[in-house]
């Protein structure tokens, strides 16, 4: 063999050797493990803080949540001719301190010669009383874990019976889709109060898991069109027919490809769920729709002040009505802001853009880590 002819095969194979890319080194537990929480846990919580109404509304529901579970424990219950009767506000009797319902109060203070006293603010009594001489302000603390309940099963059901049915139907197709549509659709054309109140006249429900099922029994098929919607056009993306071809079966492919990407949307609307069981319950129980005996809540205050006189005497007894009102207000209002704020919680590029371990490419909007 010529010299030269070794020579061309030796600078031919020169050609094509390429030198082999250093492999990246393998990545540590903890390294994993940061990854891990800061794409679920600190990614979200950024996007949180930049937006008002998530922070507010966790607050406020936090609140609500921790008076129906530690403030219950804490407090106690009001009793019956423990003050006088329609005490107003800020206006119960004068004593140091009062431990029995563990409030305090701050009798009046004099500012040396000038003869100014600070009015004394009564902290035993700050809602006032009703006809009975019960503290307001205890009396709402021990009505918020029935409503807490009555939320909590009513957004459970919706949700819950939302999402099967609609995740069902949308992925399987068929007569099975073309049954629990004609379900859903006769259900949302079942009027929605007259069945309410036939429901509560016929079984007389006392227990509050039971109350949020029945009011949220008309919330869900709306929600469920909506999933079945969105789980037609998943269906169709290429890593779900991957998956199908690979002979998983429905229920993994929908637990791990189309639920969690209904998730978002899912829980902004228990949200919305759980504000349309209070207020329907409140409403019901003000009307005396749903027995009153049987349970203490905030519709249950304001149907014993409504019966009190207290629109026709706003002067004397309008507290009793406008406390439990007011603190609706400022449940629903937390449930909406926080709803609201979920939207962006759950936005996949805000949470690209603001997680550490995955880059992100501001001019693209893509993802750029892996």
């Amino acid at each position: 063999m010529d010299g030269h002819d070794i020579d061309d095969r030796q600078s031919r194979t020169d050609l094509f050797d390429v030198p082999p890319e250093e492999s990246p080194s393998p990545t540590s537990r903890s390294e994993r493990w940061y990854r891990t929480l800061d794409v679920w846990v600190l990614s979200p919580l950024r996007v949180a803080m930049t937006d008002w109404r998530m922070p507010v509304g966790a607050t406020i529901l936090t609140a609500f949540v921790v008076l129906g579970t530690v403030g219950v424990r804490l407090i106690s219950a009001p009793e019956v001719s423990e003050a006088p009767v329609y005490t107003g506000a800020f206006r119960g009797g004068i004593g140091a301190i009062t431990t029995s319902g563990g409030w305090i109060d701050i009798v009046s203070l004099s500012l040396g010669e000038t003869g100014f006293t600070l009015p004394w603010v009564a902290l035993s009594l700050p809602l006032g009383t009703d006809r009975f001489g019960q503290d307001i302000a205890r009396g709402l603390v021990h009505g918020t874990p029935a409503m807490l309940k009555m939320a909590l099963a009513g957004a459970v059901f919706a949700t819950g019976v939302a999402l099967l049915v609609g995740t069902v139907a949308g992925y399987r197709g068929g007569v099975i889709d073309t049954v629990l549509m004609t379900i859903t659709d006769i259900v949302m054309t079942i009027p929605a109060l007259p069945l309410i109140v036939l429901l509560a006249a016929v079984y007389q429900p006392s227990d509050p898991f039971v109350i949020g099922v029945l009011l949220a029994i008309d919330n869900w098929p709306g929600l469920a069109r909506a999933l079945r919607s969105q789980v037609l056009t998943i269906r169709t993306e290429s890593y779900v027919e991957a998956a199908r071809a690979m002979g998983l079966s429905p229920g993994t492919v929908l637990r791990r490809d189309v639920i969690p990407q209904l998730m978002p949307y899912t829980l902004i609307n228990a949200a919305n769920a759980a504000r349309a069981v209070i207020f329907e319950s409140v409403a019901l129980y003000f009307l005396g729709l749903l027995p009153i005996g049987s349970t203490f809540n905030w519709g249950v205050m304001m149907n014993q002040a409504y019966q009190a006189g207290a629109l026709s005497n706003v002067d004397r007894a309008g507290h009793w009505l406008f406390a439990p009102m007011c603190l609706l207000v400022v449940f629903s209002f937390g449930l909406i802001v926080f709803s609201q704020g979920l939207d962006r919680v759950f936005n996949p590029q805000l949470r690209a853009r603001h997680s550490k371990a995955v880059g992100y490419d501001d001019e693209t909007g893509v993802s750029t880590g892996d």
